[in-house]
């Protein structure tokens, strides 16, 4: 049986051992440019071919509609000048006009959201194909971190990953579809 002497002893002698902390090894860290991998892989570039044909398409049928608006404009104008067109005419004249212009504006703010939605598809699904690829760039590195390259201050060039992913990529995805599912008609609230 232990006395109170020896359990106090026994208790000093633990309390005087020094603890030993757990050491963890460092932690290996790769850093990936996102960007530059969605840019610079083959299907990033094959998107944005096709994106800047959208694009250019865009702007041919604004200066479309800017024209067939300034021709509207133009002949409204001459006839208020030469008074061949007044009152309910002009009138009538001018709120077609009007509705013209706000389909016109309705029409190309569509356009200009289905490129912004290409874009935005584009990214997801290289970003969606990068992932298992950086797990895997970890793995074999032996990383335990993958950072992307805006989070970072400063880095050595050799924890840059960014090229081997990009062709691990060109290989795994060589391209992309630049039209994104159809988005989700939004149901009409309902009525009380």
């Amino acid at each position: 049986m232990m006395t109170k002497f020896k359990i106090a002893t026994l208790l000093l002698a633990m309390a005087a051992t020094p603890v030993v902390a757990q050491t963890l090894a460092p932690p290996v860290i790769v850093i990936v440019d996102l960007d530059r991998v969605v840019n610079e892989s083959a299907a990033g570039k094959t998107a944005a071919t096709e994106i800047q044909g959208k694009i250019n398409a865009l702007q041919t049928r604004a200066t479309t509609l800017q024209g067939q608006l300034k021709t509207d404009a133009d002949a409204i104008q001459a006839g208020q000048a030469n008074k061949t067109l007044a009152g309910p005419a002009l009138e009538q004249r001018a709120q077609a006009f009007g509705q013209k212009q706000q389909a016109a504006q309705a029409e190309l703010q569509r356009l200009e959201q289905d490129v912004q939605r290409a874009r935005q598809y584009v990214i997801k699904q290289i970003n969606d194909a990068a992932q298992p690829i950086i797990t895997q760039v970890m793995r074999e590195r032996g990383a335990s971190i993958a950072l992307a390259e805006g989070a970072t201050l400063q880095h050595t060039a050799s924890l840059n990953v960014t090229t081997d992913v990009i062709a691990r990529i060109n290989t795994s995805l060589p391209r992309v579809s630049t039209t994104p599912p159809a988005v989700p008609a939004t149901p009409a609230p309902a009525r009380p």
